[in-house]
């Protein structure tokens, strides 16, 4: 064997080498560098190397030309390494052949062709060898004898050219040299070739240094990898900028998960400073070398470490410097910005590809962002990470989704992190874009506000940052939303494709044809996405670039004037919506971001567009009075929102106020005249007026006009023939020309204040005793002139409610206590008319799918205009109207009846009374709309009538008083409106619920957002808590008139029943509010500070810039106050829930859990008045709830439990029949079913909440856990008796469903813990056991008498029952194995028995062979086992005992 002289392991080695790689520096070589071989020559030389070369088949060529192979290559290795072997002077020989190879190679020239592959001479191609020719070299190196040599040999020459430049013909010689090395079939001495490769790479340049690690997975046997993986390792340390190829080599290689581990946490630690075009190769390896156990732990540290949004400048900067690169100014910079984007994109394409195809690192990455808890650590990069996950991997998309929706709904993902996310990352995230599509529609079919916000951004920010072909789908996915017939749905899309037109009005105009074809789906949006939809395309047809849009202008006044013409009444009224919404977009310049200078810039033929197109409503409605009322109001709404110029406005005005006064105002001094079947009169005057300049709104004559020409073609006067208004549109009419003249007179409304005092032509609408004698057509005709007539008022107060002057305030009040005053006399009329439905009020598209009240036939009862306006809305027993369950109000005094009394009034029995009361509740849409505005009539004093008799002196002065009637009437319409709007939709819409019947009578403040209705009650806050504080004082005096009794005998009822419907519709608006999900937005913080300030500044002086924690303590205080006084149980319902919201806004709300379970046990043990303890659903659901407030919050769930079984069901048990538990006045027998369900559910709830442990935790925690459950079986077992008593369907239901669950839960988190704990705790476990023996046997008997009775509501259970008894049973044996005490277990038959005890006769006991028995001293165990059910016995000499019980008959 040659031996080793060049290369060793020892540093001196190293240095000595590296001198002479220094000294071998020579100059590149070139074609002129050797003369001493003539081109393309034969070598001729007697050596032994050439002879035996030419010999065996390779002729050695000199100069450029390649080596020639005249024989196969197997067949020459095979002739050279025979001839050496066969040669005499054998091994010296070849010594000799190695000296001549060195000789020969001392040429360059010779040295390169020996690298270089060999030439195959033409006669040779018949030859069965490789078409490729290996080198000289590799020839050589082939042959085992010879490479240990030829190595050495190589290493020898090597460093000659470390230093050297490539050479002419681009080809560099260390790289040659190298790959020689390469694939050979075997290496006869690895270690060898292993330690020379791992010295050269020490001392060579860095660029080769780069080269030789890369070639070592293509030189090195799999033996050698360890080694060499903990070398390159070291030089990992040393050298960082050979990181790359090292971390690319030990990826290759074969090496322990430990070494991989190590170098990972070496690498991670610098991976803040790497080069960002080496972070894929780093992370790569990462990644690769990640293992199930570690997987969350690595992927959270490479989180932390890598950031990539500084690492790269966001798209939008890249935009303004490529600007300046095309004007030759960055280039340097933009090639280097390019470059940084191309590293990123390929980075996550090393994600993507380890995502994709290892679950483990999908779910990882996913958990390690799932277990980020603080807001502030969400980065850029974990969102990109998320949306990638969700496309790449479809085996965790589904986690992926939940992640994000949990992430969403606790606000650490935000929109400022997702806008980031799309800004800096948009090339990454365009290749995933139709998964995220895909997982905004999946975010936007969600009910709750915050994730569907969510998924509507990620569509903004898709079409904002992506190219024109995602745009059109964004665009198209949208349009499948709006046409997709869910409301939520429906909204959010719309607002979405309303936001991409202000955002990006060029983009949008090119994907116009998409949203154009919603208008075939109109059928399907209700009149508020109808508007927007019309808005949509209005602003696409009429922006500034109008030659790009004139075809949609086209598309549009087609589609207007067709619907207009239309003889559908639903596509009229779809067409009034949609003119009336272009006419605002065409009276307007979008040019101008100023609405005023908008409004001046109107041109001559905007002009005439407008009115031409406003003139053409006008034409086709004429005919139609729902039809001429909703373009009213669509033009009023239009005005209302500033969007009609002046020029157009002062033409609408002048024309609607001429047409008014023509259509509806008379003198009052002239009756009318005619054959009217009731005297006319005018009524509700305001003012004495002259007999000759006083006015009146003529409206029982048109309302008889319109009634007597109901078999005519049109309504006509009988002297001129002129065509008459319908008293439908008074109202709409009356509404648009206010809100004209209020724009006009910048809200000086002294031009019509003649309309608030004027009175209206009626009629005695008293009935009195010709109620009973009138006909059905007379009374279908006092019903429609009384709903009139409140219209008319409700749009009265609409218009003058904000008026400043306290005469004018006045006369509202004065217009509220007469609108109070006609519903109570309405409600007598509707009690004797069943059948009837009145005119229209709201004449938005719902109205249309309205149901009749009845069956019966309509036509023959009713006016034309109730089959012309619609039919009415069945009853909504759910919802019952603000407005409309007043009943009747005396002059004298207030005497409302709110909707939930129960006393009988004087003049009606109970039924009848409670016939009308249901009556108005069902007739809401049936009166006008009262604006938001309205209610800051609550401004105004509230003075009750106790309260003025004892503070005459001080209250005598208020000109301006709100009684309790009007204060009710107001809140009860609020609390409905905020209802509307801030209730969540999946808690407000019943499931049968027809699609528009919640939204008719809320037009008008559907034209709002939930903030700005928000906004409006914060301003109310101030004065509602003026009245909640009054009518709190109002209950103090009245409980200390009484004796504490707030409902004593000395009590006026109605006025108390009133009071106390005040009281309850504030704590409900107050609770409607702060439960709104808005406050969670950040957008909305300052809202809720404005809120909880109002509340705060009522205990002490407000003080600015307090903390939002203080802010809610000192709310919390303030509403917490209320609690003494409360006069019903659902006020006190509404005070515990708002009490909630306020603790859950709270950083810390366990602090007031206490506070709320003691305010919810004084509640349950206060009683109520006698009325609220019935039998009503409503009552019962409050109570359940409460119940489950105050277990959820107390501090100890087992000990309350404990106390309402253990104390109240006795007091109850031992009490009358109709009498309460003295602890718990709100246990009665009929609420006993009530307090069990909840009971027991939150028993089991506890139980299973509660860890098993492990045998490790400290003896401490072992006994605490073991008197744990023994009280909670205790307290199974006081519940579970109780069934002895209360015996009904609904309690042995509870106790199946619950103690199956219950028994599940001591197997599961109670059974480990008597495995460790029996030995030490026996006499404690014993106990334990003997209590839940009796318990199992109870249920044995449940399912007994479940059986016997055949009730197939309970047997459903029994099977899961009894197999749960028969777990526990093997349970408590193997326990009893696992403790050594087996033997103590013996079987017996148990007979079945029913709740008393007594023995059911059944063919399976009659065949049992022994009979039950019991030992006073021992308990049973009983066991169910094959068809028999057996009874067995677990004890330890005599003393320790455990039993369950199962059926004994078999089914």
């Amino acid at each position: 064997m040659v031996s080793k002289r060049s290369l060793s392991k020892s540093e001196e080695d190293k240095e000595s080498l590296t001198e002479d790689a220094s000294k071998a520096r020579k100059p590149p070589l070139s074609k002129k560098t050797k003369k001493s071989h003539v081109h393309n020559e034969v070598e001729e030389n007697d050596s032994v190397f050439v002879e035996l070369l030419k010999t065996s088949g390779i002729i050695l060529k000199t100069g450029e030309s390649q080596n020639q192979l005249a024989v196969d290559q197997v067949v020459f290795q095979k002739k050279l390494y025979q001839t050496l072997r066969k040669h005499p002077s054998y091994p010296q020989i070849i010594e000799e052949f190695v000296s001549g190879l060195e000789s020969y190679i001392e040429d360059q020239d010779c040295f390169r062709n020996c690298l270089l592959s060999c030439e195959r001479l033409q006669d040779e191609e018949a030859s069965t060898g490789t078409l490729y020719s290996k080198s000289l070299i590799k020839l050589l190196l082939g042959i085992d004898v010879l490479q240990p040599a030829v190595i050495k040999t190589l290493f020898e020459k090597l460093p000659e050219f470390l230093f050297e430049n490539r050479n002419g013909d681009g080809i560099s010689m260390p790289r040659l040299i190298l790959s020689q090395l390469k694939w050979l079939d075997r290496v006869v001495d690895s270690k060898d070739l292993t330690t020379k490769i791992m010295q050269l790479i020490s001392i060579a340049p860095l660029p080769l240094q780069h080269d030789f690690i890369t070639s070592l997975p293509e030189i090195l046997g799999d033996s050698q990898h360890a080694d060499v993986g903990k070398e390159l390792s070291d030089l990992l340390m040393e050298n960082t900028a050979l990181t790359v190829p090292i971390l690319d080599v030990l990826s290759s290689l074969q090496l322990d998960p430990k070494l991989l581990s190590k170098v990972c946490q070496l690498v991670m630690a610098k991976l803040s400073a790497v080069k960002l075009e080496d972070l894929p190769v780093i992370i790569r390896f990462i990644l690769r070398a990640i293992t199930a156990t570690d997987a969350v732990q690595v992927i959270s540290e490479l989180r932390e470490q890598l950031d990539l949004q500084h690492c790269v400048l966001p798209s939008q900067l890249q935009a303004s410097q490529s600007k300046l690169k095309s004007k030759g100014r960055i280039s340097s910079s933009g090639n280097q910005e390019s470059s940084d984007q191309d590293c990123v994109i390929l980075l996550f394409d090393v994600i993507k590809s380890a995502v994709r195809y290892e679950k483990t690192i999908s779910e990882a990455w996913i958990k390690a962002i799932e277990n980020i808890a603080s807001v502030s650590d969400h980065k850029i990069f974990d969102m990109v990470m998320l949306l990638i996950i969700y496309s790449t991997n479809t085996q965790t998309k589904k986690y992926t989704e939940r992640v994000l929706r949990s992430k969403i709904r606790s606000g650490c993902i935000q929109e400022q992190l997702l806008q980031s996310t799309f800004c800096t990352h948009s090339l990454v995230l365009k290749d995933v874009c139709p998964s995220i599509l895909s997982l905004a529609q999946s975010l936007l079919h969600s009910l709750e506000q915050s994730i569907n916000s969510f998924g509507s951004l990620l569509y903004k920010h898709a079409f904002k940052f992506f190219d024109a072909y995602c745009q059109q789908e964004v665009v198209g996915a949208l349009v499948t939303h709006i046409c997709s017939g869910n409301d939520t749905e429906v909204d959010t899309a719309l607002d979405v494709v309303l936001d991409l037109v202000v955002l990006n009005l060029a983009a949008m105009r090119l994907n116009a044809v998409f949203v154009k074809g919603i208008l075939d789906y109109l059928n399907n949006l209700s009149p508020q996405q109808i508007r927007k939809l019309f808005y949509i395309l209005s602003t696409l047809a009429f922006s500034k670039e109008q030659a790009a849009s004139n075809h949609i202008q086209d598309d549009m006044h087609l589609v207007i004037r067709k619907q207009l013409s239309s003889t559908v009444l639903r596509y009229k009224l779809i067409g009034i919506i949609g003119a009336v919404t272009m006419v605002g977009i065409m009276a307007a310049d979008s040019g101008s971001s100023s609405v005023t200078q908008r409004k001046a810039d109107l041109s001559n033929e905007e002009y005439t567009q407008v009115t031409s197109l406003l003139q053409l409503v006008h034409s086709c409605s004429e005919q139609s009075p729902q039809a001429s009322a909703l373009y009213y109001d669509e033009f009023a709404n239009l005005i209302q929102g500033g969007k009609v110029a002046p020029k157009a406005l002062e033409w609408a005005g002048q024309t609607i106020l001429t047409n008014f006064q023509d259509a509806f105002v008379v003198d009052s001094c002239v009756v009318p005249g005619g054959d009217y079947p009731f005297p006319v009169k005018a009524l509700y005057g305001l003012e004495e007026y002259s007999s000759q300049d006083g006015i009146a709104i003529n409206l029982l004559p048109l309302l008889f006009s319109q009634d007597f020409a109901k078999d005519g073609d049109r309504m006509t006067s009988h002297k001129s023939g002129q065509k008459l208004v319908s008293p439908l549109c008074l109202a709409s009419y009356f509404r648009l020309l206010r809100l004209c003249v209020e724009k006009q007179h910048d809200g000086n409304l002294e031009e019509i204040d003649g309309l608030l005092d004027c009175p209206i032509f009626l009629t005695d609408l008293e009935p009195g005793e010709k109620l009973e004698s009138m006909s059905v057509k007379e009374h279908s005709f006092m019903c429609s002139l009384i709903f009139l007539t409140l219209n008319w008022f409700r749009e009265i107060v609409n218009a003058f409610c904000q008026q400043t002057s306290p005469e004018m305030k006045g006369k509202v009040l004065t217009r509220l206590k007469h609108i109070i005053k006609l519903q109570g006399i309405l409600e007598k009329y509707l009690a004797v008319t069943p059948d009837y439905v009145p005119p229209l009020a709201n004449f938005d598209l719902e109205t249309l799918d309205a149901t009749p009240h009845t069956s019966t036939a309509i036509s023959a009862k009713t006016r034309v205009i109730g089959k012309k306006g619609g039919r009415k809305r069945k009853a909504d027993g759910s919802k019952p109207s603000s407005p409309d369950t007043l009943s009747k109000e005396d002059t004298s005094e207030c005497d409302p009846t709110p909707s939930d009394r129960s006393q009988p009034e004087k003049e009606f029995t109970k039924k009848e009374e409670e016939k009308t009361s249901v009556l108005l509740q069902n007739y809401s849409a049936f009166f006008r709309e009262l604006d938001i505005e309205v209610f800051c009539i609550l401004h105004c004093g509230l003075v009750t009538k106790f309260i003025l008799d004892t503070e005459m002196h001080t209250e005598a002065t208020e000109v301006v008083q709100l009684e309790p009637p009007e204060l009710l009437f107001l809140l009860e319409d609020l609390a409905q409106k905020l209802e509307n709007m801030l209730t969540p939709a999946a808690k407000r819409v019943p499931f049968f619920k027809s699609k528009g019947s919640w939204n008719i009578g809320f037009s008008h403040l559907h034209q709002r957002s939930a903030q700005e209705i928000a906004h409006c009650i914060v301003q109310l806050l101030t004065p509602m808590c003026n009245h909640l504080e009054n009518i709190h004082n109002y209950f103090q005096c009245l409980a200390g008139e009484n004796r504490g009794v707030v409902d004593g005998p000395g009590t006026k009822v109605q006025e108390y029943q009133i009071m106390s419907s005040c009281y309850q519709r504030l704590l409900q608006i107050f609770y409607g509010l702060f439960a709104w999900r808005g406050f969670f937005q950040p957008e909305n913080h300052n809202l809720l500070n404005s809120a909880l300030e109002v509340l705060a500044s009522r205990l002490k002086q407000r003080e600015h810039d307090q903390p939002l924690e203080e802010l809610l303590s000192q709310s919390f205080h303030y509403l917490q106050n209320f609690h003494h006084n409360i006069p019903n149980f659902q006020c006190a319902i509404y005070l515990i829930r708002l009490l909630m919201v306020i603790s859950e806004k709270s950083a810390a709300p366990t602090q007031r859990k206490e506070k709320i379970a003691s305010l919810a046990k004084q509640f349950l043990c206060r009683v109520w008045p006698s009325e609220e303890k019935g039998r009503s659903s409503t009552f019962n659901d409050q109570l359940h709830a409460l119940l489950c407030i105050y277990l959820e919050h107390t501090d100890s769930v087992l000990k309350a439990i404990e106390e309402i079984a253990g104390v109240g069901v006795p007091e109850l048990i031992n009490s009358a029949k109709d009498a309460y538990s003295s602890t718990f006045p709100t246990l009665t027998r009929h609420t006993f079913v009530i307090f069990f369900r909840v009971t027991m559910a939150e028993l089991e709830k506890t139980v299973k909440g509660l860890q098993a442990g492990t045998a490790a935790d400290p003896q401490q925690i072992h006994e605490e856990k073991l008197l744990y459950w023994n009280m909670a079986v205790r307290d199974f077992s006081i519940l579970l008796n109780l069934i002895k008593v209360f015996d009904s369907h609904p309690v042995l239901h509870v106790c199946l469903k619950y103690g199956r669950l219950f028994v599940e839960a001591f197997l599961k988190q109670c059974m480990p813990l008597l495995d460790f704990s029996f030995r030490k705790h026996r006499e404690d476990v014993l106990s334990l056991l003997e209590t839940f023996q009796l318990d199992t046997r109870l249920l044995h008997h449940l399912c007994g008498h479940s059986k016997i009775h055949q009730d197939m509501r309970l047997t459903r259970h029994v099977p899961l029952l009894k197999k749960t008894l028969e777990l526990l049973v093997y349970r408590v044996e193997a326990m009893l194995i696992l403790n050594n005490c087996q033997e103590a277990f013996w079987l017996g038959n148990l007979k079945n028995r029913d709740l008393q005890g007594e023995e059911i006769m059944s063919q399976n006991s009659q065949e049992s062979t022994a009979d039950e028995s019991e030992d006073d001293t021992s308990s049973q165990v009983s066991k169910s086992k094959a068809k028999e059910e057996e009874e067995d016995e677990a004890s330890d000499e005599g003393k320790e005992q455990d039993s369950d019980e199962s059926d004994d008959d078999s089914d």
